[in-house]
């Protein structure tokens, strides 16, 4: 059982994660000055502002949504990884731009995972009655099962 204050932290996570992504798309969107020369500076067109935003954005609401937010995570997981390439690419500072991504991927799982009780069963921290349980699904070899 998850408590409250977890749930919450989570969710506080969550939000402040939706909010910076929501307004990284609207950037995208408005093409101002500091849009402009990052897409210089990583080599893409102007033309693929849009299209980019909007693809953020649909991670986004995916992610908001409770009964899509795994997929949102993943697909948001996607996303992140193309923007680390592309500052690698380029030659960006290491712990700076390039990494940046990571640390924003990093939050969106962690808050994901203080919210939602079925990754805890999944992919626990600390041995519980549902990871005991899903163990024993395991293939062989993989784990070894917990008897009762």
């Amino acid at each position: 059982m998850i408590s409250q204050k977890t749930i919450w932290t989570g969710r506080v996570i969550s939000g402040a994660m939706i909010a910076f992504m929501l307004f990284d798309a609207a950037m995208h969107m408005t093409r101002i000055d500091p849009v402009v020369q990052a897409f210089a500076k990583l080599g893409f067109p102007m033309n693929l502002a849009i299209p980019l935003a909007v693809v953020e954005l649909t991670c986004t609401l995916l992610y908001l949504y409770p009964r899509t937010a795994v997929l949102g995570a993943i697909l948001l997981t996607g996303y992140l990884g193309g923007a680390v390439s592309m500052h690698l690419r380029v030659g960006s500072s290491l712990f700076g731009e390039t990494l940046f991504p990571v640390y924003i991927g990093i939050l969106l799982w962690l808050g994901l995972y203080l919210r939602e009780p079925l990754l805890h069963a999944l992919a626990p921290l600390t041995e519980t009655e549902g990871s005991r349980e899903i163990s024993e699904f395991a293939p062989h070899g993989a784990a070894a099962p917990q008897h009762r």
